[in-house]
């Protein structure tokens, strides 16, 4: 007790010397509002700061509305009837001047145009050869399934998925073990809500396929996961595309795309692909597609490779919205006795990687 008193009374000293300072020179409002929320912080005494803000002088004009956002800060009545006092002293006085605003970093000048299409070709080449050079593997599939009819993003949790994926000679093959955490047995297509297929490099490969004949510029920079990458827009027209959205069992079609595409500047690798449907006939129930797909390396038997990490697939049909947050856990080597157990509970949401802005 003695030492917190000690304490206590060497604070309210230093503050009675600093106010004392204070009252013998003309402040700015800055200085002003410097010394109140000190005073508010400290938990110094409402009369003895009413006190010494009557000694005080101002070289700016203290307006109505700072002494407000005081008043709701924590200063006291006494605190805030002295400072009405001063902002009416105050009022033929000079108004403060703006703060200065930071100067903005330049932004980082594009790579040539020489490395910008040095970088294209690489990526085509690394997208063609990517699926060949996969191993073949399992992994647990989470789909988190949420829903909104509001149009307004009130997501509402529809039911969590888990499957057992196999990639085997470069092709997909998917198969349903759980459902809220209930063991079932179905195929892919049968869980119901939105569902997407071809995470594994064929989305990447018809993006970037010369067939496409995509629309690739430069975008812009960025850091994602640490990493500094080239963003690179893309536009492939319905003509070229192999983007196809399924409404329930019986409507198909074949739209047009555009997307970023984020490339790893040391390794050249891509580290995400968007993708947002256009071209959507008026008369197609889906109005609007769109994913975000992140790719990570994971360990192999020892050897990393860069595959799926998560994505996350958006639609609408009218004021109707469907989400699916997809995740790819427990990698392994696919052999013909290999299995994944599953636990009883799902496994926590991995975080999200938002992009940074490259400095």
């Amino acid at each position: 007790m003695r030492l917190r008193l000690a304490r206590g009374l060497f604070a309210l000293s230093a503050f009675l010397v600093c106010a004392s300072a204070l009252a013998q020179q003309s402040l700015t409002v800055d200085q002003l509002l410097s010394f109140i929320r000190s005073s508010i912080k400290l938990k110094q005494p409402d009369r003895q700061v009413a006190a010494y803000i009557a000694k005080l002088k101002l070289s700016e004009q203290l307006d109505a509305r700072t002494v407000e956002e005081l008043q709701g800060e924590g200063a006291g009545p006494k605190t805030v009837a002295a400072l009405n006092e001063l902002a009416s002293a105050s009022e033929s006085l000079p108004k403060p001047q703006p703060k200065a605003a930071k100067p903005a970093l330049p932004p980082i000048p594009p790579p040539p145009p020489e490395e910008q299409q040095e970088v294209i070709s690489e990526m085509r080449e690394y997208a063609m050869n990517y699926s060949k050079k996969l191993p073949n593997f399992i992994c647990t599939q989470v789909t988190r399934q949420y829903y909104d009819r509001t149009g307004t993003e009130s997501w509402s949790t529809a039911a969590t998925v888990m499957e057992n994926l196999t990639y085997f000679d470069q092709q997909e093959h998917y198969k349903v073990m759980m459902v809220n955490n209930t063991y079932v047995n179905l195929e892919h297509d049968s869980v119901g809500g939105a569902t997407s297929a071809g995470d594994f490099g064929s989305l990447l490969h018809v993006t970037l396929a010369r067939k496409a004949d995509a629309v690739i510029e430069f975008d812009h920079w960025a850091t994602l996961r640490g990493k500094r990458c080239y963003v690179f827009s893309y536009r492939i027209s319905s003509g070229n595309s192999d983007y196809n959205i399924r409404y329930e069992k019986d409507l198909r079609i074949i739209v047009g795309y555009h997307g970023l595409i984020y490339v790893d500047k040391e390794t050249r690798q891509v580290l995400r692909v968007t993708f947002e449907a256009e071209e959507i006939p008026l008369s197609f129930p889906i109005q609007e597609a769109r994913e975000t797909l992140d790719y990570d390396y994971v360990d192999i038997s020892g050897q990393p490779f860069l595959l799926p990490l998560k994505a996350v697939v958006r639609m609408r049909h009218d004021r109707y919205l469907t989400k699916n947050e997809i995740e790819f856990r427990l990698y392994r080597k696919f052999s013909a006795d290999a299995e994944i157990k599953f636990d009883a509970v799902t496994p926590d949401p991995l975080p999200e990687d938002k992009e940074q802005p490259s400095k």
